[in-house]
């Protein structure tokens, strides 16, 4: 199993993928819980989380913020944590680097069936916004980059 983190400055969401790439848990919770949460994680699982890049434009705090978070989760992991670029996600699961948040998420439906219900919960049944980006910064990892 993995945990995938799409970090944040005060919060950051995160998703437990099994090796079957089902969603086991997600939330979006305070950075200093999912701080916790790593610390009590085993060496069974593996850390993967969601890296900045730069690409030549000004940024504010929040930013330099979450590259301390990105860090501070990475030293609170049972092991070296994982780093994938947004990029790199864009690419594996929509095919193309200008890919929008909207077309992760219908290109990860259109791949594992719909959100569902109450009543008939389907694969995604309960993520909402980053949830979406930490599960696609998982997939990426466990099919593109895990074994090479």
């Amino acid at each position: 199993m993995i945990i995938a983190i799409d970090p944040g400055n005060i919060e950051s969401a995160y998703c437990i993928i099994d090796k079957d790439l089902k969603p086991v848990e997600f939330a979006k919770v305070k950075n200093e819980e999912l701080m916790m949460m790593l610390e009590v994680a085993t060496y069974e699982m593996q850390t993967v989380i969601e890296m900045i890049a730069s690409y030549g434009m000004a940024v504010g705090k929040e930013v330099f913020d979450t590259c301390l978070w990105i860090g501070r989760f990475d030293h609170a992991s049972a092991n070296p944590a994982e780093l994938v670029y947004r990029k790199d996600v864009k690419m594996h699961i929509c095919g193309n680097t200008r890919a929008k948040d909207a077309n992760i998420r219908q290109a990860l439906i259109d791949r594992f069936g719909p959100v569902g219900t109450k009543k008939e919960k389907g694969h995604f049944y309960g993520f909402k916004a980053d949830v979406w980006s930490a599960y696609a910064v998982g997939i990426t990892y466990l099919e593109a980059m895990r074994n090479g």
